[in-house]
């Protein structure tokens, strides 16, 4: 991913494209392993737009919106169960019983979480930063998207300055176990 724009640009283009990845999953047959190929893919994709959420959007969030503090938290509560749910999942084939009802449960904590963005945290801090903020931040979220990692790793910081610091190196090996294992490549 990486379209250009302001942040809310870009994060809601992320939105449509994860959103249209679910959309493939739910009408391959149960057990295909293509649905676990399109998983993995989905997974990649929400962990680094997850990466740059918490590394840039949410301190935005706290500095410029009133009550962003809550705000923010309560998104990453949201990061937080969806990404042990990623977890579980990344052990699991296609064909394991357990799959189908991750994937659900995946699905609506990312649907649950785009709506409450894109309807309530978006247009408050589009109200609330300058324009030319938005696009810096949009910049930013980019730019930490390409250093992210690309699998889910629940214990690590998702708040500055730690995450910052850490999520680079955990992407180069994420990224290099990736190739190794040809996980993300579409079929």
């Amino acid at each position: 991913m990486g379209h250009g724009g302001n942040v809310i640009q870009e994060l809601t283009t992320d939105h449509r494209e994860v959103d249209e990845m679910f959309a493939r999953i739910e009408a391959i047959p149960s057990g295909a392993k293509e649905r676990k190929d399109i998983a993995d893919q989905v997974t990649i994709e929400l962990v680094r737009h997850s990466v740059a959420e918490e590394a840039y959007l949410y301190p935005a969030v706290r500095e410029h919106i009133t009550g962003g503090d809550a705000l923010a938290d309560k998104e990453l509560e949201d990061h937080a169960k969806a990404e042990q749910i990623m977890k579980d999942l990344e052990g699991c084939q296609a064909d394991d019983p357990r799959f189908d009802s991750l994937m659900a449960q995946l699905m609506s904590e990312i649907r649950s979480h785009v709506a409450d963005e894109e309807q309530n945290l978006f247009p408050q801090l589009q109200k609330a930063c300058p324009p030319d903020a938005l696009m810096d931040l949009g910049d930013k979220v980019r730019r930490a998207k390409k250093m992210a990692p690309t699998r889910p790793h629940p214990s690590a910081p998702d708040t500055p300055p730690a995450n910052k610091l850490l999520a680079p190196g955990t992407g180069l090996v994420d990224r290099m176990r990736d190739a190794l294992s040809g996980r993300g490549k579409e079929s």
